[in-house]
């Protein structure tokens, strides 16, 4: 699974010199909670609607409604934007994508092709990808086990399979010392079944849904 498949593409963008106001009516409009900042199609950085509200006066300004809107109307969204930027490219792998979300605490990364912005990845995409990754809208038995984390182990659940279809198999890591818990969505024919069919072959199921 990578970028391209799950990103937002033609993302809304604004220039550095759209004034803060009409970057803040974009993002009301739209329903987002950022915009690309571009130049000739690229990436000079990136303004979000917490950025915004923290540009503008508080309530509690002593400042006239007259003075309010003049000051506004002289921020740009270059004086407030981020310019460093984290990018993805689209061909990479979308869970290194989640992985940089987690790690810089952002909730959309620009997608960079060739120098230009050509999309956006932001979590609702990933929420996306991660309900088609589990199989979640095909119905079936989700089966969550237990296996030793050692070569073959992952074989002997393929093996309960038929006459079922195992259409999602994603582990949740290490757990337990040397065991590694793995979660498997069955689908088709004797897929009630399955259950009996791992446990037959000496697994651990831990949950059945």
């Amino acid at each position: 699974m990578l970028v391209r498949e799950w990103m937002t593409g033609d993302p809304q963008t604004v220039s550095a010199t759209t004034p803060v106001m009409e970057a803040m009516n974009r993002l009301r409009e739209g329903g987002f909670r950022r915009l690309p900042v571009v130049r000739e199609g690229r990436l000079v950085g990136i303004v979000t609607d917490r950025d915004l509200k923290e540009a503008t006066p508080s309530k509690a300004t002593t400042l006239s409604i007259y003075e309010l809107n003049y000051l506004l109307s002289k921020l740009l969204v270059k004086d407030v934007m981020v310019a460093s930027v984290i990018t993805v490219g689209p061909d990479d792998p979308v869970e290194q994508a989640a992985l940089l979300m987690e790690e810089h605490r952002v909730s959309g990364l620009p997608v960079i092709e060739d120098g230009r912005l050509i999309g956006i990845l932001t979590i609702t995409d990933l929420l996306r990808a991660f309900v088609a990754f589990l199989g979640l809208r095909e119905g079936g038995v989700r089966v969550t086990v237990d296996l030793p984390d050692a070569p073959g182990a992952l074989a002997r659940v393929a093996e309960a399979g038929p006459p079922s279809n195992i259409i999602a198999a994603v582990t949740t890591g290490v757990v337990e010392g040397e065991r590694r818990r793995l979660v498997v969505r069955v689908s088709g024919e004797g897929a009630a079944g399955f259950v009996d069919r791992v446990r037959e072959r000496g697994i651990d199921v831990r949950d059945v849904r």
